[in-house]
């Protein structure tokens, strides 16, 4: 494995422990999201640098596109989810009282 290949492998997987294991506040999951989503463009980017293939020159930034909505709707819940609650904290949201 290239030291490439590891610095983005190690992005993505940071940002999915930090996903999985500090979970406290919504603002925190969006920005560990956002971290995986970036390491994925990158990765993505440079894939298609490497292979010269122009059939798959526009996934990056479809990716990025789809990167844009998700953190669009990450943060409309986070309004919506402050404004109700009065916290952004994911232990005080419970589906049940939804």
């Amino acid at each position: 494995m290239t030291p490439v290949h590891f610095s983005f492998t190690a992005a993505f997987t940071l940002g999915l422990m930090g996903l999985a294991f500090h979970r406290t506040h919504l603002l925190s999951a969006l920005i560990c999201l956002e971290g995986m989503m970036l390491s994925l463009f990158i990765a993505l980017s440079l894939w298609t640098l490497q292979l010269e293939a122009t059939a798959f020159s526009t996934a990056p930034m479809l990716l990025l596109a789809f990167s844009a909505c998700e953190a669009s709707a990450g943060l409309a819940l986070l309004v919506a989810t402050a404004r109700t609650h009065g916290t952004d904290r994911l232990q005080s949201l419970n589906l049940l009282q939804c």
